[in-house]
Parts: structure tokens; C-alpha cells; sequence
């Protein structure tokens, strides 16, 4: 299962995340705003955004969101 996994160390505004079929963020919710744009733009259909404590806002509004254990999860599918 670990070769189905890749943790990236990069500044998110710059590298490609095109291949990804799951992002997970754990960011403050000016960061999720501004990221917006490169997740529609990159990320391929079917491909799954998954935000722990901070939604996208007004602007994006997730498919799901859930209470674990007192911690928000939040979910987006790119269309």
C-alpha cells in the first residue's frame, strides 16, 4: 500500500499536483481560498479534496463535512 502514497515536501503553489487522486490540507482558511483556483486547475476529474478543520468558504462550499472527534473534515470532488 506505501507505493500508493507520496508525501511531497514543496511549496504548494508551486508544484504540479496534476497526478494526485487525494489532497489532503490542513491549512488556515485564507491558504484554502487561495488555492483554489490551482486545485480546479490541475487536479483531474473524479480526484478528491479533503480539507481537516477549514472549509473553502462561501466560494466553494464541500460535498460532505463531518464532526471526528471534534475535528471538522470537509469534502470537495473535482468535477
Amino acid at each position: 500500500m506505501g507505493d500508493r502514497v507520496r508525501f511531497l515536501n514543496q511549496d504548494l503553489f508551486d508544484v504540479n499536483i496534476g497526478e494526485a487522486t487525494v489532497v489532503t490540507l490542513f491549512l488556515l482558511p485564507r491558504l484554502n481560498l487561495q488555492l483554489i483556483p490551482k486545485l480546479r486547475r490541475e487536479l483531474r476529474p473524479g480526484t478528491r479534496v479533503v480539507s481537516h478543520k477549514f472549509d473553502m468558504g462561501d466560494e466553494w462550499p464541500p460535498e460532505q463535512s463531518r464532526d471526528v472527534d471534534g475535528l471538522m473534515i470537509y469534502l470537495w470532488t473535482i468535477r
